[in-house]
Parts: C-alpha cells; sequence; structure tokens
C-alpha cells in the first residue's frame, strides 16, 4: 500500500452551483465542487482574512481546543458518483485521559477548511490519487482567460 499524497488548495472559484477547489501536489491537481460558503470560508483564512466573529469551522476548532484535542490530518479516502470522502483525523491529551485519537467520517469541504486554520496537512489516499484525472491543463485554461480561481 502507497504512502497517501499530501495535497494542498491551489485555487478555489466561484462556480453557478458552488465553489470549484483544486487541490495539488505540486505535479497534478485534482478538482471536486463545494458549498460557496465553505469555498469562501476557505478562501478567507488562505487570503489572511479574520472575521469579525468566529465562523463555524473557528468555533469548532476552538471547541476543540478547549478539550485538549486538535485537527490532525484529514485524508480524502474516496469518491463515488462525483462525491468525495474524507477522514478527519483528531488528537487529544488532557489531564482526564491519555493521548487519544479519533477518525471521524467528513466532507472534504469541512476537512479543508478545518486544516487551513490550524496548518494541518491535507492527505489523498495514494490509489485514489492515482485514479484521478490530472485537472492542471483546465486549470491553466481558466488562468489563462483571466478568470481568477482564487488562491495561488
Amino acid at each position: 500500500m502507497s504512502s497517501p499524497v499530501r495535497v494542498e488548495p491551489i485555487a478555489l472559484m466561484p462556480t453557478q452551483a458552488g465553489c470549484a477547489v483544486f487541490l495539488g501536489d505540486g505535479e497534478k491537481a485534482i478538482v471536486f465542487y463545494i458549498d460557496i460558503a465553505i469555498g469562501s470560508s476557505i478562501n478567507a483564512v488562505l487570503a489572511g482574512q479574520t472575521p469579525p466573529r468566529p465562523l463555524t469551522h473557528d468555533l469548532f476548532v476552538h471547541a476543540l481546543e478547549g478539550f485538549g484535542a486538535k485537527v490532525s490530518r484529514a485524508v480524502i479516502v474516496a469518491v463515488e458518483e462525483e462525491v468525495y470522502y474524507a477522514r478527519l483525523i483528531l488528537e487529544a491529551e488532557n489531564e482526564i485521559m491519555e493521548r487519544k485519537i479519533v477518525e471521524l467520517d467528513a466532507r472534504p469541504s469541512d476537512c479543508i477548511a478545518l486544516a487551513v486554520r490550524v496548518g494541518a496537512p491535507v492527505y489523498v489516499v495514494a490509489e485514489l490519487w492515482e485514479s484521478l484525472e490530472d485537472m492542471t491543463p483546465v486549470l491553466e485554461e481558466m488562468r489563462k482567460k483571466g478568470m481568477n480561481p482564487g488562491q495561488e
């Protein structure tokens, strides 16, 4: 079994139905679509903006911290009929319990929104990564047309 591939959000772009998220490893990019509000939340963090009040993902991070837990990493594990599935890995350690690792089923969009807030890595299972089409040419074409697909 191959090691998971570490990826980062390389572009976020509004679409008619939401937001396109391009994830890349420096050699290849994949794309999937998320809710526009979560796309805006991710983009704001990547742009260094701090909201005047905590957004939902900020609240979740603060709640985790309050319990001595943190987001360790996120792993995109599957795609079925264009729906992506991910696992959010949390680590907790506090005065009540010893170190504990918790794995939760989560949407990739929420995983990315949390990971960018705390600097946690995002991975794609190697077999899945290898099976997905490289969307780098699509992203480059959008850039040529001046569509400004968000963060670099």
